[in-house]
């Protein structure tokens, strides 16, 4: 199955790569999302369930080609290379759209995480006590998590490993956003905007010749903070896929339900009309990041007014995302039915 795919199909696994990437960055959204809604999800965790003794056993004896088949590292590598690339990319332009026009940005994510509870739920027909118990759950933990207080930054290297480990559960876990966790556990900025950004300069140096990085020690000291954020968010993948997995194949129906109750409790991490709330210092002052970004620490959400255009063009680009999400559910359906 994983080597039928037609180069157009490779071309769009890597369109995912840059959607899944482009998730992972914006807090309220998740990596997962993408991945269950375009079709691939179950593949993503198997193929990494396939991370296993046996796949380093292959790749310490020097059977490469072999370890290459056994975790399915087409599937893999074409995924990662498009996430990769938004790492660098996308998501630069993402940051950009966020800081002058965020409030349709978040509409427009908003209305993908609609989409995608119409394409989760629409085909599930398994509800009874047990999975509506578990999907109201899913429900209050989703409020739950979307009203918490962010801690302060920590470049404790445990605690950033730690990071690593709890933040790519949204690569993972549909509905839950690896970003905004980092939001809560105080590390967004210093992980995913100063250690990508350090990284991404010091490319850049590299390639221009220029090794001036290795005097720097504030650099050194973030690429390592990156380093050990990279090694958790590893292994937590890892670790996940393999628990994913196996609950995936003993209660899937449970966990379908949870899915759709924890999503659609995600709402309130992504509604677009909020205004956002600053770390202030004790003469009342925004605190500033390393980058002399003002310090985010929360939202105020509040219901947009009618009368307002603004408010128009946020409902249009609501509905864009729930039209991106239906041909999405589209191509899906159209793949496997030439499979």
């Amino acid at each position: 199955m994983y080597d039928s795919r037609t180069l157009l199909d490779k071309i769009f696994l890597v369109i995912k790569g840059l959607g899944m990437g482009a998730a992972n960055k914006v807090p309220g959204v998740s990596g997962g999302i993408v991945a269950f809604v375009a079709g691939f999800y179950e593949e993503f965790i198997y193929s990494l369930q396939k991370i296993n003794w046996k796949a380093l056993k292959l790749l310490f004896n020097g059977r490469f080609r072999s370890f290459y088949r056994y975790v399915n590292g087409s599937f893999l590598s074409l995924l990662i290379f498009g996430m990769l690339v938004s790492y660098f990319s996308i998501s630069k332009l993402l940051d950009y759209f966020l800081e002058t026009k965020e409030l349709y940005v978040w509409s427009s994510f908003f209305g993908m995480i609609i989409g995608s509870i119409y394409y989760i739920a629409k085909d599930f027909e398994h509800w009874n006590k047990r999975t509506l118990t578990m999907g109201i759950l899913g429900l209050i933990l989703g409020i739950s998590i979307s009203f918490l207080n962010p801690a302060r930054e920590n470049d404790n290297l445990v605690f950033i490993f730690i990071c690593g480990v709890i933040s790519v559960s949204g690569m993972t876990l549909p509905g839950l956003s690896g970003s905004f966790i980092l939001i809560l556990l105080g590390n967004y900025v210093l992980l995913l905007v100063d250690s990508v950004n350090a990284l991404y300069d010091t490319i850049a140096e590299v390639v221009q010749g220029d090794f001036s990085f290795i005097d720097n020690t504030a650099r050194l000291d973030t690429l390592l903070i990156l380093a050990v954020f990279t090694a958790g968010s590893a292994i937590g993948l890892v670790t996940l896929s393999h628990i994913l997995g196996y609950v995936l194949k003993h209660f899937k129906h449970i966990t379908t339900a949870v899915i759709i109750g924890f999503i659609t409790g995600s709402l309130g991490v992504v509604w677009p009309w909020k205004s956002t709330i600053f770390l202030l210092d004790n003469t009342g002052n925004a605190v500033l990041d390393s980058n002399g970004d003002k310090i985010i620490i929360n939202y105020e959400r509040y219901w947009p007014s009618i009368s307002d255009s603004e408010t128009w063009w946020a409902m249009a680009f609501v509905l864009l995302g729930v039209i991106i999400l239906i041909a999405l559910e589209w191509y899906g359906k159209n793949r496997r039915s030439k499979a």
